[in-house]
């Protein structure tokens, strides 16, 4: 079960799926399409050098085109969710949604395909036909029986691997959650009882692992609405339930229940009573996988079992059943070693490798950002979290060498440790160092003052930011402003907003005496003090945080950043010992750049540049990146040599004298920087073992230029520019900033105060 964010609401989606470029996918081309000579390469007349040699030898489409790194993700919307039949091009923004999954995740390029037919035939011959286009196929949101028969058949038919997703995907990572548990308990697997509460596909394939792991086929009770399903029964019954039936003298889920080692829920809310649970066999193992809401809580659970585990398909319980852990994972290793199908083997090694995984020490960041949890195997952390990093080499490589071991792999891997160095290199570690730091706040969440209260994308903003679990926001606005802008947002309904109206204040005497003390030496008198917090929303929301009623702030969407910045300078100072500069980063498929400084120092001083490069450096290394540093000019070592690239080469020797613990090297242009082909051709000196990823810029119109230039025409998301260095956690966003980057720039600045 994919764990489902019930705190979203439906503005805020439909918001997100509708700006900008209309979905959540586009295609890009991999090869130059620059000049005649380059589409007279990739088309015509160079394309039939591919097509004949495919034609020759059909296996040579996986080098000569994209098939090996395709997977359709098709439906024909008959299960929708939880929301039901609603047709094929309803389905549509989940199979987006399942294909940015799988490039999050995995790097699989997922391509989105609804199939207008209920027709199971039909619907069959329409995906085998297309068979010659994809590595393989994860079918989804097809209602029960439809999708065995379809899977089934197609799995028959097709040289490529397909995959149910609703079933297999659940039943793989609540398999894993299943060793660990039994492990846990001192339990045999073959004599453990279990009851699986719903006859879905989810629950039938559940059935079937469980099996195929080594539980014995009568130590099995399948439950639907009409009660036990028993041999001999007749009433509801189907091929797929009657192939799990056993003989009982239990009718009923309390029945059934009685003395059971084992409960996997993949049903409705409530489905549990609490005298279930009770009657349950000691260290009860409690899986209860319905969502939103599960067949019984956690909350339910211990109010009448202490020695109980429990799992469920939500993130904000502990041992989530999230499938997110297994299809990308899964088809990466398939599609790695040219898979003809995902068969058990390859399921168990996907299940193994997770319950493995939880076993090891877990890496400091993800154990961080999920410390309101302690992560350390045990009853409440027998499933890796989605984010742990560790994932995209773990499973895929189990999957690929237990499809060698099986036989069904046609290009097989041999040398594994390249191929997992390979998989470490195939997503940026900036998405899932961001996400951790997302987690890391929402285990301590924090008071963030938004200073443009008023303004309807800092309302929006939050709104998010409180409904994701972040803290608690504060609009600095007037109240019945903020109110009348919710009315008109369609949002009035929702828990309001705490909100401090810098003009009516009871703090603004206390701001005032304060901003004084700092300015009065500054040619500031009381009354310019008292108007400037009375008036000036900047002011106002850094004098609450540096008098610590808030623990950081974000502003600039109304103000560019010199207006907004210099508001703050009169309240909030720099970091002991340290520069504030703004860090831009820009984070592309192929990987991310730190940019600085972009918005603070007009021509930095080699001293300047030297501190510049030691924060930015840090904060790389903070994100999951090694830093390789370059000081970037119009010059390469001193050609040409010009007096304007002096205070950048003269920054290289001062940081060397300080023998930082990261590369650096410089002065050099931009383009020696990141190609580092050219840079060890050119300059096979260079100290750089890889192309830079830091780039210290000589001046800042350079850097603001270089970092726009590149967020706009670079493909990439620019998270920032981060303001560093500041004493308090201060954040300002661009005038253009949605309401997503103010929320991603509040995260930034309550991580900031955890860390201090």
């Amino acid at each position: 079960m994919a764990g489902t964010d019930t705190r979203v609401t439906d503005e805020e989606a439909l918001l997100l799926h509708s700006s900008g470029r209309p979905g959540k996918l586009e295609v890009t081309p991999t090869k130059p399409m620059g000049t005649q000579r380059d589409l007279s390469l990739a088309y015509s007349p160079g394309v039939a050098a591919p097509c004949l040699r495919i034609h020759q030898d059909p296996s040579t489409a996986y080098d000569y085109t994209a098939k090996g790194n395709i997977v359709a993700v098709i439906s024909n919307g008959t299960a929708v969710l939880g929301l039901g039949d609603l047709g094929a091009l309803a389905s549509k923004p989940v199979m987006e949604g399942k294909a940015v999954l799988f490039k999050r995740f995995a790097d699989v390029d997922g391509l989105d395909l609804e199939v207008d037919t209920r027709d199971v035939d039909e619907f069959i011959n329409c995906v085998r036909f297309l068979g010659p286009s994809f590595g393989g196929i994860n079918l989804e949101d097809i209602k029960a029986p439809d999708c065995f028969i379809i899977e089934q058949r197609l799995r028959e038919i097709m040289d490529i691997p397909v995959f149910h997703d609703d079933q297999h995907g659940t039943a793989i990572i609540a398999a894993a959650g299943l060793f660990n548990a039994l492990e846990l308990t001192g339990r045999d697997i073959q004599q453990s009882k279990m009851v699986i509460n719903g006859a879905g596909a989810a629950a039938i394939a559940c059935a079937e692992l469980f099996k195929a792991m080594g539980f014995p086929p009568a130590n099995i009770t399948l439950c639907d609405t009409k009660g036990v399903v028993w041999k001999g029964r007749t009433e509801g019954m189907n091929q797929w339930k009657s192939a799990h039936a056993v003989h009982t003298d239990a009718r009923t889920l309390a029945d059934a229940m009685k003395g059971a080692d084992v409960f996997v829920g993949l049903s409705v809310k409530g489905a549990v009573t609490p005298d279930m649970v009770r009657s349950m066999a000691a260290n009860p193992i409690i899986f209860a996988l319905a969502n939103p809401d599960p067949e019984v809580t956690p909350e339910q659970v211990r109010e009448v079992r202490g020695d109980a585990i429990v799992a469920t398909g939500r993130s904000d319980y502990p041992n989530q059943v999230n499938n997110v852990l297994g299809f990308p994972y899964i088809f990466r290793g398939a599609l790695d070693v040219r898979a003809s199908t995902i068969n058990d083997a390859m399921k168990i090694a996907a299940a193994k490798a997770l319950a493995a995984l939880a076993r090891e020490d877990v890496p400091d960041e993800v154990d961080a950002a999920y410390a309101g949890r302690r992560l350390r195997y045990g009853p409440e952390y027998i499933i890796p979290v989605p984010f742990d990093p560790r994932l995209i080499v773990t499973i895929p490589a189990a999957v690929a060498q237990a499809a060698m071991d099986s036989g069904v792999a046609r290009k097989p891997i041999v040398d594994m440790d390249a191929y997992r160095r390979s998989l470490r290199l195939r997503l940026d570690p900036t998405s899932d160092s961001l996400q951790l730091i997302f987690e890391k706040v929402k285990a301590a969440p924090k008071r963030v003052v938004f200073a443009e209260g008023e303004e309807e994308r800092a309302i929006r903003a939050a709104i998010a930011y409180r409904a994701a679990g972040f803290g608690t926001p504060i609009l600095v606005a007037r109240e019945e402003v903020v109110r009348e802008r919710m009315e008109a947002m369609g949002l009035a309904n929702l828990e309001p907003l705490e909100v401090w109206n810098a003009r009516l204040s009871r703090h603004n005497e206390r701001y005032g005496q304060f901003l004084y003390q700092r300015l009065q030496r500054r040619g500031h008198l009381f009354r310019d003090c008292q108007r400037m917090v009375n008036q000036n929303r900047n002011v106002f929301a850094a004098c609450m945080v540096a008098s610590g009623d808030a623990d950081a702030m974000v502003t600039g969407l109304t103000r560019s950043f010199s207006v907004s910045f210099e508001d703050i300078e009169r309240v909030i100072d720099p970091t002991p010992g340290h520069l504030v500069f703004g860090l831009s980063v820009l984070a592309t498929r192929a990987r991310t750049v730190f940019i600085a400084d972009t918005t603070v120092h007009e021509r930095p001083t080699s001293e300047q540049l030297v501190d510049i490069a030691i924060q930015a450096a840090r904060t790389a290394r903070q994100m999951g990146h090694e830093p390789r540093v370059a000081f970037l000019s119009f010059s390469n070592f001193g050609q040409p040599m010009r007096d304007r690239a002096a205070h950048v080469r003269d920054a290289v020797a001062l940081l060397g004298a300080r023998n930082p613990d990261f590369e650096f090297d410089g002065e050099m242009s931009a383009d020696v920087a990141l190609d580092h082909e050219l840079m060890k051709r050119l300059y096979p000196f260079c100290r750089l073992s890889g192309p830079a990823n830091v780039l210290i810029m000589p001046a800042l119109h350079a850097a603001n230029i270089g970092a726009k230039l590149l967020q706009k025409f670079g493909g990439g998301t620019l998270v920032g520019p981060l303001l560093i260095g500041t004493d308090k956690p201060v954040q300002v966003v661009q005038m253009g900033a949605t309401a997503n980057d103010l929320v991603t720039a509040a995260v930034m600045a309550a991580h900031d105060a955890m860390v201090r």
